[in-house]
């Protein structure tokens, strides 16, 4: 699924993006560490994959999107 990053707190790295419908959902830790990125901009486009649904939905990884 595509995302765009909408926050990002290096420190602690966690944030939330924003899905093509306009919901933010947040992210943790883990899940940005298991796409092995660095660093992340508010406005990229990341490519994302998600557990659970409606209110359980959560994201378990966050990678950018590569065209």
């Amino acid at each position: 699924m595509q995302a765009t990053s909408y926050t990002y707190d290096a420190e602690t790295r966690t944030g939330s993006v924003l899905l093509d419908d306009g919901t933010p959902v947040p992210f943790d830790a883990p899940a940005f560490d298991a796409g092995g990125l660095r660093l992340l901009r508010p406005g990229q486009r990341v490519r994302i994959e998600t557990a659970g649904k409606g209110e359980s939905l959560r994201i378990t990884l966050v990678t950018l999107q590569t065209f």
